[in-house]
């Protein structure tokens, strides 16, 4: 297993465990409730997901670059949902 997808493993065990859908994920970890997910939010996120304090900056800003479709830096729902969708598929 490659470090991206036990990564997205690990995320996908946390929404899995921890949540009833992946919208009360993203909500959750949306703290200033502006629908999208900051950086420091993506971080909090991999915490939870017991992603190492090592690699949840670099992580962070990687997903960001993959799945901020806008360009706006952040993560919102559309963009959320699609790495979700990218999590399920790589788990087939």
């Amino acid at each position: 297993m490659t470090t991206e997808e036990s990564i997205l493993n690990k995320i996908q065990i946390l929404i899995t465990n921890h949540f009833s859908t992946p919208e009360m994920a993203f909500n959750f970890f949306d703290e200033n409730n502006d629908h999208k997910l900051t950086k420091s939010e993506i971080v909090k996120l991999l915490k939870e997901a017991e992603i190492s304090g090592f690699i949840r900056g670099i992580v962070s800003s990687k997903l960001i670059e993959g799945y901020d479709k806008n360009g706006d830096e952040l993560i919102d729902w559309q963009e959320f949902k699609a790495a979700i969708a990218k999590i399920k598929k790589s788990d087939s």
